[in-house]
């Protein structure tokens, strides 16, 4: 049987399961009629993997576009084509006898803002292709660098060859060249050897449930996991509607606001249900943008 579920699964995604793979096995778990991720990870990569259900699904976007945090392990000195344990190593590089103090400065320096030029292994695409697929047949194509932002860097721990570290870094970092990238400046070659991601805005400290844990449940404790529809947009500003304000803007209808500057809101009515997206004009003039069905309202 197919429910009307709707929130927020922080799930803790396990090793070798792909993103998709992951929705579709919680969707199942869930019964869910509607799911879909918020931010990819590599089935070599663990961690936080948000899953929107149902009308959450309409407020995903922001989670796409979120600072994520990563807690990474890079194995110096080997390099391979894939930038990660996907593919063999094709390079190798003696390396000094680095501190810890040596490899933090390191951090400590490099670039808080770069342009980062995107691996052939990932899924961007080019003549209606992923660049993956050019990698596995031995092409490279040009790939145009992207702005990225790394809004924290710091050092966990050093064994040679492995570096642990940790990344807050904008949306589109690809922490594969990241690492390739700070080895760089290391005058040396690196690839990832394990990959957490630990946050994504605004969910931190938050905890994530694996599938083992959720499988263990009844189907009401599975539920009461979910975080509500409105979790993921607690940075927008919330305004509180009465009834017949909410009937003309679930009609469609623009209405007079001129109590909040212009800019999008959270709408709620007068008793705390959270109903969608708004955007107040210039003239003060508050307009839907994307609304919750009354039967989600309901359910």
């Amino acid at each position: 049987m197919i429910d009307a579920v709707h929130g927020i699964l922080l799930l803790d995604k396990p090793l070798g399961l792909s993103s998709a793979a992951a929705v579709a096995r919680a969707k199942r778990l869930f019964s869910a009629a509607k799911a879909g991720h918020t931010g990819s990870l590599d089935p070599l990569a663990e961690g936080m993997l948000p899953i929107s259900f149902g009308e959450a699904t309409k407020f995903a976007s922001g989670l796409l576009a979120a600072d994520k945090s990563y807690e990474v392990t890079a194995r110096l000195g080997e390099r391979t084509a894939s930038a990660d344990r996907e593919s063999p190593v094709i390079e190798r590089r003696t390396l000094p006898t680095w501190s810890e103090a040596d490899l933090g400065a390191a951090l400590e320096a490099f670039p808080r803002e770069y342009l980062q030029v995107p691996p052939m292994h990932s899924a961007i695409k080019q003549a209606g292709r992923p660049l993956y697929e050019y990698a596995r047949a031995g092409e490279t194509r040009e790939r145009e660098a992207r702005r990225v932002e790394i809004r924290e860097l710091r050092l966990l721990g050093y064994r040679a060859p492995d570096l642990r570290f940790f990344v807050r870094c904008s949306k589109g970092a690809y922490i594969r060249v990241l690492a390739e990238d700070l080895a760089a400046t290391l005058d040396t070659v690196a690839h990832l050897t394990a990959l957490r991601r630990t946050a994504v805005a605004p969910f931190a400290d938050q905890p994530l449930r694996g599938f083992g844990t959720l499988e263990s449940m009844d189907s009401a404790e599975r539920y009461l996991t979910l975080l509500p529809v409105d979790a993921a947009l607690q940075s927008v500003p919330r305004i509180e509607l009465s009834a017949a304000t909410v009937a003309a803007l679930r009609q469609g209808r623009a209405v007079d606001w001129p109590h909040e500057a212009p800019g999008a809101v959270r709408m709620y009515s007068e008793d705390m249900v959270f109903f969608g997206l708004g955007e107040i004009s210039d003239r003060g003039r508050l307009a839907p943008v994307r609304l919750i069905s009354a039967a989600a309202n309901r359910a």
